[in-house]
């Protein structure tokens, strides 16, 4: 980066690294223990809505990928589409195989970025639910049901928590985010700036 960069506040973007996904088997085991949230065995890749031939094409080698998988017991991959007009490529595997889902994610997203659909990326979550009794230092109080993501963020290579409240409204528990980001500090790399934290509202799995 240049001087003129650095004056105009300029940044090169950061490459993506899919490998820092591999963090999250990791993290979760930190969840558990210092908040009592366990995976649910559901995730997702988010991408910019794209249609015609190349992707349909894509999109049928995901799931050839996947579906070779003898582990999975469920459908390979879904897509949806949610009301904002994002796209979203969902795997569900069980609770515990939390590091199978995440080799989902990576090749969902290897093979966007190889067929060239790296600009479309958006982010990748990993959902988990609150188990036991007790808040475990959540600020809402018995939290038990509730459910949380951790997002991976494409074009940072960051990681942040979304924690939509229950009930109607689009509204979410900013403190538990942030209790969140001080549990995994030493396990993800973590989005500092927190108006990169976007809310990702009817993410699948949430």
């Amino acid at each position: 980066m240049g001087l003129l960069d650095i004056l105009l506040g300029r940044t090169k973007p950061v490459a993506p690294d899919l490998d820092r996904l591999f963090a999250l088997p990791s993290a979760a085991v930190t969840l558990q223990a210092a908040a009592g949230y366990t995976p649910t065995g559901d995730g997702a890749v988010c991408f910019a809505t794209v249609e015609g031939a190349a992707f349909e094409q894509t999109h049928r080698e995901v799931q050839a990928l996947l579906d070779a998988d003898a582990d999975r017991t469920g459908p390979p991959v879904g897509l949806s589409q949610d009301e904002y007009g994002y796209s979203w490529l969902i795997s569900r595997r069980t609770p515990d195989q939390l590091p199978q889902l995440v080799n989902d994610l990576h090749a969902v997203n290897s093979s966007m970025e190889a067929n060239g659909f790296g600009p479309q990326l958006l982010c990748s979550l990993a959902t988990f639910r609150k188990e036991g009794n007790g808040d475990g230092g959540n600020s809402n109080g018995d939290g038990n049901g509730r459910k949380l993501a951790l997002v991976y963020l494409y074009k940072r290579g960051t990681f942040y928590p979304f924690a939509p409240l229950p009930g109607a409204g689009e509204r979410r528990d900013s403190a538990l985010e942030l209790q969140v980001k001080s549990m995994l500090a030493n396990d993800l790399r973590i989005e500092q700036d927190l108006g990169r934290w976007f809310p990702v509202w009817g993410a699948p799995g949430l």
